[in-house]
């Protein structure tokens, strides 16, 4: 469905080497794939927010099985990459995924509702990561800058970033925890920058693939956003 070659199919000359029919193809050949990413995208935003909703009806005994569903949640991951050729599989890998990622944040936005103006918050953080999400999308699909060499800067700093989380785990340090959701929010907004021009140049293969790239950078800027605006809302008191 995707031709993953379609950017090099140009001559030096500026003439398509296939003809003006091949450059036609690449372009509608990109399009479907674009679709087909965004759909699945956004599919996958409604199963986490069931998920969510479902858990914030059982938020104890979510909190009791959290390490269970956060295995789970990363078995799901790992075997979506397994059967992302898969057709069908693919999708309820997918949305399994999805779900079980909206459950396991059911402890921190029931906490975050607990606080004064909570539902605001989230809507807030919600509404805040969406902007985020369409300007820096737009901006990675028009401009003509590459930031292909960004890409091991943003892996070396996720590394940190996850090691510096769970450490927090156990200093349980709400300074830490800022620090942390600050850099967070920063990382996963280049993230959504540089997932969305490898989108484009063809560096993953199923829209499968592109799509759980974009649902991981938006939930977790979600996240660093809601615990940002959590710790304001929380120093206000």
């Amino acid at each position: 469905m995707y031709k993953r070659d379609y950017l090099s199919s140009s001559s030096t000359s500026g003439t398509y080497t296939n003809g003006d029919a091949t450059q036609q193809r690449s372009r509608v050949d990109l399009m479907a794939f674009l679709k087909a990413t965004y759909q699945l995208f956004a599919g996958s935003l409604l199963a986490a927010t069931a998920g969510a909703y479902i858990g914030l009806d059982m938020v104890s005994t979510i909190s009791s099985w959290y390490w269970g569903l956060v295995i789970l949640e990363f078995v799901l991951l790992f075997a979506l990459f397994a059967v992302k050729d898969k057709p069908g599989i693919n999708l309820a890998v997918l949305f399994g995924f999805t779900f079980i990622s909206g459950l396991t944040i059911t402890p921190l936005l029931a906490s975050v509702f607990n606080l004064p103006g909570g539902a605001a918050i989230v809507a807030q953080a919600f509404l805040m990561t969406s902007v985020a999400f369409g300007g820096i999308s737009m901006f990675a699909l028009t401009t003509k800058r590459d930031f292909s060499s960004i890409g091991k800067m943003l892996f070396i700093t996720l590394i940190v970033i996850v090691i510096a989380s769970l450490l927090n785990i156990f200093f349980a340090s709400p300074v830490l925890q800022l620090a942390i959701s600050g850099i967070g929010a920063i990382l996963f907004s280049a993230f959504i920058l540089y997932d969305t021009q490898q989108i484009i140049k063809g560096n993953f293969s199923t829209p499968v693939e592109a799509a759980i790239a974009l649902y991981l950078d938006f939930f977790n800027l979600f996240i660093s956003l809601l615990h940002i605006l959590s710790a304001f809302a929380r120093s206000d008191d």
